[in-house]
């Protein structure tokens, strides 16, 4: 397979990766009514479920695993994590109490941290920084195929067969997933000598290639290191920021969203499934690719112009979804989502290229492992829960409506996050230039130990 041709397979492959990764997180949303009434669960401990109990281990745990990334073989490391995730959520079909969903849940958490930091890191070795805003908006659109089988699929499993077999359904497919990613995927970081040389079209550092038969000196930072070198970034600290507070309000807010419509509207699982695949995985598909290839196009190089435009989206995207909850019906209600997931899932792409380009080349799965920790233990970890125990707090006032309303109050969070893009698009010219510099060292090291 020619160089061109492995890369849009690469790309391809990780993007159903991915989509699958996200499969879950989207049912849970579907599906928590029925497991309210089946285990007799209050939305506090269906906020926990859904919330800190699977980010705390998804965050945590991808550190290590990023780490590894840095070092070790990214499609083994890919492989394996699918594998784990996919047997732990067709696990979720067999608990019987709240204690055992909780265990599941940090089981899944930790295979699921496994995915996005190794993928990206690999990808951002095969596409260079003009291609990377297109490639990783493609590869983010896998996010929006999860759509389709998380809201279409389970919406319409769980209204005929009940949320448990739509656990088991969704889960075990990952296996063969794995199992192609093993098998057809290979690392780019291999020993080099007769038969053994990097993959076609693989992004290596100047003047860094090794000798025949040695292999690829391992020029990866200790962690100490790395986070000294994105704290000092102010740039990077503005995106981390942004991004955690970003994810806050959109778990918040997306995890709940099928639930206020059930409670609201009085919508069944499978219609409502099929209504979210339509507004969230269209739309989230051409968003996520109309904003990558618009940065590509018109922002080739100027991550100044791809974060003043995110912070402006943003902006947008706090207004509109906070009319979805004064809609006076929920045609209305969709109609205003639709046109807020549109344009909030354009941001993605230029947002994860640019926090891609602006680490060194060695830092790249554990400087988004570091930003997916602290986005998902603010984000995923406490959205849910809050929008959660909001609902509680408010039942008192407005009844049924509670959530209605603690959605409502969540959803201009977006304004700050994109304050923080906003001031990070004034300090990112001058900090590419600093990481341009360190890669440059860190060639010039690599080319002398592949000397010595």
């Amino acid at each position: 397979m020619d160089a061109g041709l492995y890369k849009k397979y690469l790309l391809g492959v990780l993007l159903v990766v991915y989509g699958f990764n996200q499969v879950d997180q989207l049912a849970m949303g579907l599906v928590l009514q029925n497991m309210k009434a089946d285990l007799a669960l209050s939305d506090t401990q269906l906020g926990l479920l859904t919330g800190i109990a699977f980010a705390l281990f998804y965050s945590i745990m991808g550190i290590p695993i990023a780490r590894w990334a840095d070092r070790g073989n990214r499609v083994r490391i890919i492989a394996a994590a699918t594998a784990l995730w996919s047997v732990m959520v067709a696990l979720c079909g067999r608990a019987a109490s709240f204690s055992q969903l909780l265990l599941i849940r940090v089981a899944v958490g930790v295979g699921e941290a496994g995915c996005m930091p190794p993928a990206q890191s690999l990808l951002a070795d095969y596409f260079d920084r003009e291609e990377r805003p297109r490639a990783l908006a493609i590869y983010l659109m896998g996010g929006f195929l999860s759509v389709v089988i998380g809201y279409l699929g389970a919406g319409w499993i769980n209204q005929f067969y009940g949320w448990r077999a739509t656990f088991v359904v969704i889960g075990l497919p990952g296996l063969a997933l794995a199992a192609l990613v093993w098998a057809t995927l290979r690392e780019p970081r291999t020993p080099i000598g007769p038969g053994h040389g990097p993959m076609p079209g693989a992004e290596t550092l100047p003047g860094s290639e090794p000798l025949p038969g040695q292999t690829q000196p391992n020029t990866a930072p200790g962690l100490r290191a790395v986070c000294s070198t994105l704290w000092s970034n102010r740039t990077f600290r503005h995106l981390l920021s942004g991004y955690s507070v970003a994810t806050f309000f959109a778990n918040g807010i997306s995890q709940w969203q099928p639930t206020f419509f059930i409670r609201s509207y009085h919508i069944q699982t499978g219609e409502l499934g099929t209504l979210f695949t339509v507004i969230n995985g269209v739309g989230g598909v051409l968003g996520v690719y109309a904003g990558g290839v618009l940065a590509a196009r018109f922002a080739a190089n100027n991550e100044s112009l791809q974060l003043r435009a995110t912070a402006v989206v943003y902006a947008g995207f706090g207004l509109v979804s906070s009319f979805i909850y004064l809609a006076p019906n929920a045609h209305m209600a969709f109609a205003l989502m639709g046109v807020a997931f549109l344009g909030g899932a354009a941001t993605a792409g230029p947002l994860f290229a640019t926090i891609q380009t602006l680490v060194p080349a060695q830092m790249r799965a554990t400087a988004l492992a570091l930003v997916l920790l602290f986005s998902n233990l603010v984000g995923l970890g406490l959205g849910p829960l809050s929008a959660g125990s909001l609902s509680d707090a408010l039942r008192g006032w407005a009844g049924e409506q509670s959530l209605r309303y603690a959605l409502l109050a969540l959803s201009p969070g977006y304004l700050w996050a994109g304050w923080h893009l906003w001031r990070a698009s004034k300090t990112v010219a001058r900090d590419l230039e600093q990481v341009q510099g360190i890669d440059s060292q860190c060639a010039f090291r690599a080319h002398c130990a592949a000397g010595a």
